[in-house]
């Protein structure tokens, strides 16, 4: 599969998942964040050993799964949690969030983001746990972001600095897909876990994936 066939194929996925999330109704993405909320600390709660630790997070917005519940059950069981912030050249800044931070529209991408101290990687990677944006995952943990890149390039950042951190993409049910059915590029980064409505799944690739607590 060439380039363009491959991207070609990544925008179809995107957009048919996207399409199917905007028919969602407001009682079932809220049904969806309860339940992300209950098995996304869960697991937090086990790859960081019921210990209090950072955890970098991001605000879904629109139709995407809500994790504002998500947020606020690991602020409230005592987590520090960080959420992103986009930058120029794809990179991501880091902001710590707390109840009543302001939030603002990103210049860079449709996203609300926390204003305030903005971190680098260097703090960002000491986190415990990562939850990672998606529109799709395949169970060889292939992935289908939301297009601009700028997950790949910072858990490409965390490679090159030896930085394992245990992650997980986010998604409805309906978007973990069958193993092969998403291609792969060059700085594509593989996904060992997937947080969905119904639980936690970890992926076949989890132990390659450089974390032996990623699949907890």
């Amino acid at each position: 599969m060439t380039l363009e066939e491959t991207r070609a194929a990544k925008d179809r996925i995107r957009a048919a998942h996207r399409s199917r999330r905007a028919l969602m109704t407001a009682e079932e993405r809220g049904a969806a964040g309860s339940a992300l909320a209950h098995h996304g600390a869960a697991w937090a709660s086990g790859v960081t050993q019921e210990s209090a630790s950072t955890v970098c997070v991001y605000l879904g917005v629109g139709a995407e799964p809500p994790t504002l519940p998500l947020i606020a059950a690991l602020y409230d069981g005592g987590h520090r949690v960080l959420l992103p912030v986009c930058e120029p050249g794809r990179e991501l800044k880091w902001v710590f969030w707390a109840p009543g931070i302001e939030l603002a529209r990103s210049r860079f991408a449709p996203i609300l983001e926390p204003v305030g101290t903005r971190h680098e990687i260097e703090v960002a990677g000491e986190a415990a746990a990562l939850f990672i944006p998606a529109t799709a995952v395949d169970l060889d943990g292939s992935r289908v972001g939301q297009g601009g890149g700028y997950y790949d390039k910072f858990l490409g950042h965390l490679a090159s600095a030896g930085k394992h951190i245990p992650l997980a993409a986010v998604l409805y049910d309906e978007e973990l897909l069958p193993a092969g059915r998403i291609p792969v590029e060059e700085f594509d980064r593989p996904v060992p876990g997937v947080v969905l409505p119904s639980g936690f799944r970890r992926l076949a690739n989890a132990a390659a994936a450089g974390s032996p607590a990623a699949g907890q």
